[in-house]
């Protein structure tokens, strides 16, 4: 069993679609962020930089409980530990591996920051500018490689690499990318949507949403947009 300690964002939508993908038995823990339970101390146990997400493997390498945090590490340790999505021939593995980076070096940092100041600082149209351009390079960067793939990585093999960016590029549409400009990559980002195990874990991602909002009804949530106080927290968290 692995227990996936996370909320559906990018980045823990990876990990669901993985262990979708792969068919291990696992379960989902809700780590509501809106409220600052990545701060807590059990949480901080599995991943101290106060990040989701998180799994808990109870088989892990060499026998007994293992844990990891970082989506790409994790995605990395359940295909090897299945022995799926990741190829044993060594040049598409190293391919693989290089396109994993591409989406954690850039497209969900880059991605990440345009969507906080289109939607939290409107005001900043040199920082607006700045993110919103570079996601439009990475959108033509992924078109022209999908212009001579048909996965992202591997001609003819579907792995981690497409399973970490896919969540990335849901808002597309928002961002104007459409078949006309950037065929490639519709062909590709329809073909990823249309796997059984993806629309499972998009299925699972708007319910555990719901599940979770019910949950904290009531309960005042923190600003997560705010960092000043973020040092502060996991400070407290961690002085016990």
């Amino acid at each position: 069993m692995i227990e996936l300690h996370s909320s559906p964002t990018p980045n823990g939508q990876k990990v669901m679609i993985m262990l979708e993908e792969t068919g291990v038995e696992w379960k989902h823990i809700d780590v509501n962020i809106r409220i600052g339970e990545q701060f807590k101390p059990e949480h901080l146990k599995l991943n101290p930089n106060n990040k989701i997400p998180a799994i808990v493997d109870a088989e892990g390498p060499g026998g007994g409980q293992y844990t990891m945090m970082e989506s790409g590490a994790i995605l990395l340790y359940l295909a090897e530990k299945t022995g799926k999505f990741l190829p044993k021939d060594m040049r598409k593995r190293y391919d693989t591996m290089q396109w994993l980076f591409f989406q954690v070096a850039h497209v969900g940092p880059m991605f990440g920051q345009a969507n906080h100041f289109n939607g939290q600082a409107k005001d900043n149209q040199y920082a607006r500018d700045r993110y919103n351009n570079e996601v439009q390079r990475l959108y033509r960067v992924l078109d022209n490689r999908l212009g001579k793939y048909q996965w992202l990585a591997c001609e003819d093999e579907y792995t981690i690499a497409d399973i970490a960016t896919y969540p990335w590029c849901k808002g597309h549409k928002d961002r104007g990318i459409d078949k006309a400009v950037f065929p490639h990559f519709i062909r590709w980002f329809e073909a990823v949507e249309a796997r059984p195990a993806v629309q499972r874990s998009n299925d699972m991602a708007a319910e555990i949403r719901a599940r979770m909002s019910k949950a904290v009804e009531g309960q005042a949530p923190i600003n997560i947009y705010d960092t000043k106080d973020n040092a502060e927290r996991l400070a407290l968290a961690t002085s016990h």
